[in-house]
């Protein structure tokens, strides 16, 4: 007889952005003439750079002729491909990375919750929260969250709150965990650590034999000067931490998948048999035997990316973007809300009014007004009590949602 991963049996039955929009398509079928805005899940809205584009149609031309068709690929991602990044993610900005540090993947999300497969099942795991739910499903899923408990919390994660009162900086943890998870700038709140923060968190893994996890999918959108890009623009981060990064928003590959993981061959871990390990041998098996690689024409697009074309067409993407999130802030606080974020991420992360819960906030404004967003409880227990909206939709969208809510009666 077979029997299931119980594990799964523990976590909600739908993930968050699905649990949206079941109760969006709902509403819109009970009322089907609601014009409804969505600025709830982080999805893209404007095309490809051309010079993307460009660089797909000749890979699909070399598909078709017998000389240079392309079979099964590496799977750790093209040479062209991991150079490529290495001269300008890291070597441009005096990073120190080789290209077999470097593996193509179809996006961040896959990678943060694959990496768990090399991670053993005992593994105490911290958190900030709130936090991009991947990271704590998919240990859940593996066994090493235990129990979900009452209060919203899992029984063996240790959670880092990050809230208005501590300026969404969190705290160094007061119990070591073996693993952190870190997402700067942050997904949801939007809200940054400056070097100088980073760097405790660096030196704390260090000086604790932890591994971070550090996701930077939204480095691109930094507008600070002293905001890290990398994590490995601190001292010490390539025997500690590994590094995810994505073309999905910036550059708009949500529909194409792609993105890279870098993992430091300084990167060693402990093994209860044999001592120090390196995790990037380890997470190059682990991609040989489950991985078939990033299809080939997706990474000529991705290449193209790091074009002089290329760059100048993400950047305006980029600002436009960003002028979307300005225009949410101002929004929002001309409402006297109390807002985060949108200064170097797409996401602005407000305060509910009048201990509004954050579904009560979300079905409010989906009935009232047709805008969705996303309630930050959704993220994890220290969300409660906030919203998070998007500015990766329309300029049109993004006017008239705030038009909206500016004459909302809250």
């Amino acid at each position: 007889m077979a029997f299931v991963n119980d594990n799964f049996l523990n976590i909600p039955e739908t993930y968050l952005f699905s649990e949206i929009a079941r109760k969006v398509n709902t509403y819109k079928e009970e009322n089907p003439t609601a014009n409804i805005i969505r600025l709830g899940i982080g999805d893209v809205t404007r095309p490809l750079a051309p010079a993307v584009i460009t660089a797909l149609h000749a890979a699909v031309d070399e598909m078709a002729q017998s000389a240079t068709f392309r079979g099964y690929g590496p799977e750790q991602g093209y040479a062209f491909l991991r150079e490529t990044v290495v001269a300008h993610d890291y070597t441009a900005s005096g990073i120190g990375i080789a290209p077999d540090e470097v593996f193509v993947s179809d996006g961040a999300k896959s990678d943060t919750g694959n990496f768990g497969d090399i991670l053993g099942p005992n593994n105490v795991i911290a958190v900030t929260d709130p936090v991009y739910p991947v990271y704590v499903d998919t240990n859940a899923m593996a066994g090493r969250a235990g129990k979900p408990q009452a209060d919203g919390k899992w029984e063996k994660i240790i959670y880092l709150p990050c809230t208005k009162e501590n300026n969404f900086i969190p705290a160094l943890p007061e119990t070591r965990p073996d693993v952190i998870y870190l997402c700067y700038p942050n997904n949801p709140t939007g809200t940054t650590l400056k070097k100088s923060e980073l760097k405790q968190w660096v030196d704390y893994a260090r000086a604790n034999d932890v591994l971070i996890l550090f996701d930077a999918a939204y480095e691109a959108f930094i507008s600070e000067a002293d905001v890290p890009h990398s994590i490995y623009e601190i001292e010490g981060a390539k025997e500690v931490a590994v590094e995810f990064r994505s073309f999905s928003k910036t550059a708009g590959f949500t529909g194409l998948r792609c993105g890279y993981t870098v993992i430091p061959k300084t990167l060693m871990v402990n093994s209860t048999e044999h001592g120090k390990v390196a995790l990037n041998r380890l997470w190059n098996r682990r991609q040989t035997t489950k991985f078939n690689g990033t299809a080939y024409i997706v990474q000529r697009g991705a290449e193209a990316v790091y074009s002089a074309e290329g760059q100048a067409q993400i950047k305006e993407t980029i600002a436009t973007y960003m002028n979307n999130a300005h225009i949410i802030r101002k929004g929002i606080e001309a409402k006297n809300l109390t807002c985060f974020g949108g200064i170097n991420a797409p996401y602005i992360w407000l305060k509910t009014p009048d201990s509004i819960s954050s579904w009560q906030f979300f079905d409010r404004l989906l009935t009232e007004i047709n805008v969705v967003g996303t309630p930050g409880v959704g993220f994890g227990p220290h969300g409660e009590g906030y919203f998070r909206l998007t500015a990766f939709g329309s300029l049109a969208q993004t006017e008239e949602a705030m038009q909206r809510i500016a004459g909302w009666k809250l």
